[in-house]
């Protein structure tokens, strides 16, 4: 078991949908151990108190918008599982205008500085207090989700799009200055598009068609997606850091597939 010994915090899980449920559940089948977060909305309506009784989980409500809280969940990680933790996944995101449909040219700016601050800055916040408590082991990982449309242009993204590229600037410039400091690597896993809770887009299973149909290993799955993050976790991958790995089935290096021309030959 890749993770055996490994202690571990978990943000974002909510149902099982979730991608960040299914990587708490593969960091378990590799021995590790978790304390799993979410907001104080997100637990009392999400499933995450199911996931953390069946597995005997601590499960801890934080805004990782508040550095206040951030520090209080690292300090109370560190006593549950016994010592600084060694991986860390950022699934925190939030997006009112995407949520309320709200155009681009039209969004509302305060809904759109929320959107930063809980999808992007929150990285930055969680590393800074990680690095103010020495709360990550040398040779850590932390690891955060993003998406393709950071750098491609995907109609109805909104302002989640600014926020993925700003997530992903600073997972390349805070894992230069932590990385120098004590080995800890961060990187970004950018999935396909994923049927998840947090998904609102409209028109979202002709969207799924067109991806599957562009992607040469066919869409990827939030239990893909979880290997992957796994993966860099582990101590498999103790030189990769400030990276974009895409697990989406080449869909983001692609341009044409048979399959997609089958797809959409009468247009």
């Amino acid at each position: 078991m890749i993770l055996s010994g490994k202690k571990g915090i978990i943000f974002g899980a909510l149902d099982e949908r979730s991608i960040a449920w299914h990587v708490a559940k593969r960091c378990l089948d590799e021995g590790a151990s978790l304390v799993l977060t979410n907001t104080a909305q997100a637990i009392q309506l999400g499933d995450i108190q199911r996931l953390a009784e069946a597995h005997r989980l601590p499960l801890i409500a934080c805004d990782a918008t508040q550095p206040e809280d951030l520090r209080a969940l690292l300090e109370q990680a560190q006593n549950l599982l016994g010592g600084k933790t060694d991986f860390i996944l950022h699934a925190a995101a939030q997006s009112m205008n995407l949520r309320r449909h709200k155009a681009y040219e039209e969004a509302n700016y305060r809904y759109f500085q929320q959107t930063i601050d809980a999808s992007a800055l929150s990285l930055h916040k969680l590393l800074r207090t990680a690095m103010e408590l020495d709360a990550i082991a040398e040779q850590g990982s932390v690891v955060a989700l993003s998406y393709i449309a950071s750098e491609r242009f995907l109609q109805g993204y909104n302002d989640m799009a600014d926020a993925k590229a700003m997530l992903e600037s600073i997972a390349r410039q805070m894992g230069a200055i932590y990385g120098r400091k004590k080995q800890v690597r961060v990187n970004i896993v950018s999935p396909s598009a994923i049927p998840t809770k947090a998904v609102t887009w409209q028109e979202m299973e002709r969207f799924y068609r067109y991806t599957q149909a562009l992607s040469p290993l066919g869409n990827a799955d939030a239990d893909d997606c979880a290997g992957v993050c796994v993966a860099l976790f582990s101590d498999l991958m103790q030189r990769v850091t400030m990276q974009t790995i895409y697990c989406d089935g080449g869909f983001g290096r692609t341009i044409l597939t048979p399959e997609f021309m089958d797809e959409y030959r009468q247009v």
